[in-house]
């Protein structure tokens, strides 16, 4: 049976991290938004054997605790992050043997690891104790996008029983599934190239019990690596492991196609057996567990585009994996949820103030896509760096000063709503994009002329006291003048890390062609200041 059409202020297709959390956020600026849930699952869905985006970085830890308020929730049920970790280990049993590299201790400003089942159940929860119409083991039956005023149309069915909704607002977070980019032909693709396996394990992994070095137990204060996300990395390739409240732990390959082919490894025993080439020592403590295994999954070509992403005019608008995706390296997933969500929340409460929406609308999807388009550099052409001992840890420093840099303090601030805000530092933002373009081709140039050095030691990031104080700094409130002058810190602190990526980078490979990087930097920035590089710190 199909009941009378019922008015919503906003529906959500989707109830996933991206669709809950933008209901939630929507419902706290606005108590008397009206907001319809559709989710295809049953909740509640299972602990751990869910989905994976289970390891947050800053960006997505600040939008959960801090803009949805969830700060005492992640800390009674989730897992505090002990920072990434990364172990030179390809071919290698013995962590003790290799760099590591990774904080001694927990940084000021942490993140978190979330069971994304655990959450997900949670968000359920209060979605509903919020007032939103949250409907699971739900099926959406027909939908049409309008156009103009008229109101958007949703048929769903739930329990038997067909559900005709008008919306003014239309979201999409429905995941790869993208409804809307589908209907609407915005599907683009992406000039990286990347494959990923995962699976869970029901027990704890703890590389900590994997070597009875003293010195290599010692390094750690709490000693928990297993807390961290850890990256087993190779020539174009890295694995993670990354633990959950559950008690599970999540692992997954992530590699380059060219390199890694997907299908020698589209199955568990297909994985195991690279795994006995490639970390085997993974592979021997897995072995033992084979009976604890509780998923399988794989995605061939991870990363694509989206040609549009919000509409002003039509009111409706794609969050989450139903418009973009880079890449697991770095979490992004969760960061772009956050960007999107709060995109979206602002176009709908303008929308509801008469507001000029398809101005911000355009303004906010120019952004979002910028900033898509400005991580690809981070990614593309970049997963034969996993080999490399030294040049890698230059590149993850490079890339965490981006993003503690810049990256974070545009959200931290709340300014990629600002419209006055960003229209200031327009111009400084796109010139730092050109220098991380320049700086990500001249890791990749060198990287190409050899293999460096894999050494027994600790590259400790906690040791860099500037390092340290650029993550403790993204929780200061800033007023406009303090943010405008933290980002042209920023940037000169940037500016000057380039300047001596080139000289460590000429040092080592003195045929490298440097010229474009450095002129776009003011050469001679570094002189007289301290070494920022973790080699010079080591």
């Amino acid at each position: 049976m199909l009941a009378e059409t019922e008015q919503r202020d906003v529906v959500i297709m989707g109830g996933g991290l991206a669709g809950l959390t933008l209901a939630l956020q929507l419902k706290r600026r606005d108590a008397n938004l009206d907001i319809q849930v559709i989710e295809r699952r049953a909740h509640p869905v299972p602990h751990a054997a869910h989905k994976v985006g289970e390891s947050s970085v800053e960006i997505a830890a600040h939008y959960f605790s801090e803009v949805l308020g969830l700060k005492e929730l992640l800390r009674e049920q989730h897992l505090k992050k002990f920072g990434f970790r990364f172990f030179f280990s390809d071919g290698q049993s013995d962590l003790a043997s290799v760099t590591e590299l990774g904080a001694s201790t927990f940084l000021p400003t942490g993140s978190w690891q979330i069971d994304r089942g655990i959450f997900e159940n949670s968000l359920g929860q209060l979605a509903r104790q919020a007032g939103i119409r949250f409907c699971d083991s739900a099926v959406i039956r027909e939908f049409e996008v309008a156009g103009g005023d008229a109101a958007h149309r949703v048929v769903f069915e739930a329990a038997g029983v067909r559900t005709e909704l008008a919306a003014r607002w239309l979201i999409d977070a429905t995941g790869r599934a993208g409804l809307i980019k589908r209907k609407l032909d915005l599907a683009d693709g992406s000039a990286h190239r990347g494959n990923a396996v995962w699976f869970r394990i029901a027990e704890r992994l703890d590389v900590d019990d994997w070597s009875d070095n003293a010195e290599f137990l010692s390094r750690c204060d709490p000693p928990h690596r297993w807390l961290s996300t850890i990256h087993l990395v190779g020539e174009g390739y890295w694995v993670w492991l990354i633990p959950l409240a559950s008690g599970s732990h999540s692992v997954g390959i992530v590699c380059d196609p060219k390199l890694h082919p997907i299908e020698r490894m589209n199955t568990f025993d297909a994985a195991m057996q690279w795994l006995s080439v490639h970390q085997p020592k993974l592979h021997s403590v897995l072995e033992s567990k084979r009976d604890k295994l509780q998923d399988f999954a794989f995605f061939k070509q991870f990363s694509y585009g989206c040609k549009k992403v919000f509409s002003g005019s039509d009111r409706w608008a794609l969050t989450g994996e139903a418009g973009v995706f880079l890449d697991p390296f770095y979490s992004p997933g969760s960061d772009f949820i956050a960007f999107a969500n709060t995109f979206i929340t602002e176009m709908v409460i303008q929308d509801r103030r008469k507001r000029p929406v398809d101005m911000y609308a355009s303004i906010f999807e120019r952004t979002f896509l910028g900033l898509y388009e400005g991580m690809l550099p981070l990614y593309r052409e970049q997963y034969g760096l996993f080999r490399d001992a030294e040049i890698l840890p230059i590149k993850v420093l490079w890339d965490y000063t981006f993003y503690w840099g810049i990256m974070c303090p545009l959200f931290f601030q709340n300014k990629l709503v600002d419209i006055a805000a960003m229209g200031r530092i327009t111009r400084r933002l796109e010139s730092v994009q050109k220098i991380n373009v320049a700086v990500q081709d001249l890791l990749r140039n060198w990287g190409q002329c050899g293999q460096n050095a894999n050494p027994a030691r600790m590259i400790d990031q906690a040791s860099l006291p500037w390092f340290a104080e650029l993550n403790r700094g993204l929780t200061d409130k800033l007023d406009s003048k303090q943010f405008d002058d933290r980002f042209d810190q920023a940037v000169a602190q940037l500016e000057q890390l380039a300047d001596e990526i080139i000289d460590r980078a000429l040092a080592s490979r003195p045929e490298l062609d440097v010229s474009e990087l450095a002129a776009l930097i003011r050469r001679g920035l570094s002189q007289g200041k301290p070494a920022m590089l973790f080699a010079k710190a080591a």
